[in-house]
C-alpha cells in the first residue's frame, strides 16, 4: 500500500478522547453471567476505533490489539464504560489506549475491569496508507503514554521479526524434508 498526505494537522490528545457506555444483557454473557471476553473485545475495538477516527479523520482499520488485561468480570446487568485516546501517532498508525469500568447498577460501585492497547492504520477509500497528524502532549501523563507507546511498537516488531524468522526456519525444513522422501 503506498501513503498519500491529505495534508494533515496537529491534534490534541483530548480531542481524540472518545467513550462508549453498554448495559450487559444475556446475549453479552456465559453460563456464569459474565460479560464474553470476545464481546468486550469488540466494545474496546469500536471505542478505540472512535479515537483513531478522531485524531486522523479519515478510515482507519484495526492492525493489532497489542496487549489486553481482563482485571476483573463483569456481571449480567452492569453497565460497561468504556474510555479511549491516541496515545502516539506514528506516520500512518496510531497506537489508542482503553480503559475499562463496570458499574453495578443496584449499588452504583465503579471498578476497573480492563485495559488494552490497539493499533489502527489510517487509510483511504481504495486501502492506501493515509498520514495522520502529529499528536500534541499536554500533559505529564500524555507524555508518559506516549513515551510507552513507541516501546510498545519496538517489543512488536521485534516479536514481528522473531515470528518471521521461525516461519522461515519452519519452512526450510518442510523443504528439506520434502527433497529427501
Amino acid at each position: 500500500m503506498s501513503s498519500t498526505a491529505p495534508n494533515p494537522i496537529a491534534r490534541t490528545v483530548a480531542s481524540t478522547q472518545s467513550e462508549m457506555t453498554e448495559i450487559i444483557l444475556p446475549n453479552d454473557t456465559n453460563t456464569l453471567g459474565n460479560l464474553l471476553g470476545g464481546r468486550l473485545m469488540h466494545f474496546i475495538d469500536v471505542t478505540g476505533a472512535m479515537a483513531a477516527y478522531r485524531h486522523s479523520r479519515t478510515n482507519v482499520v484495526t492492525a493489532a490489539m497489542d496487549h489486553i488485561d481482563f482485571i476483573r468480570p463483569v456481571h449480567l446487568g452492569d453497565l460497561v464504560t468504556l474510555k479511549s485516546s491516541v496515545n502516539r501517532a506514528f506516520s500512518t498508525s496510531m497506537e489508542v489506549g482503553v480503559k475499562v469500568w463496570a458499574e453495578n447498577t443496584r449499588t452504583g460501585a465503579v471498578v476497573h475491569v480492563a485495559s488494552a492497547y490497539l493499533v489502527f492504520v489510517a487509510i483511504d477509500n481504495q486501502g492506501r496508507r493515509q498520514q495522520v497528524p502529529q499528536l500534541i502532549l499536554e500533559t505529564p501523563n500524555e507524555i508518559r503514554r506516549h513515551a510507552d507507546a513507541l516501546l510498545r511498537r519496538e517489543h512488536r516488531e521485534a516479536e514481528s521479526a522473531r515470528r518471521k524468522e521461525a516461519r522461515h526456519a519452519v519452512n526450510a525444513e518442510e523443504h528439506a524434508a520434502s527433497i529427501q522422501s
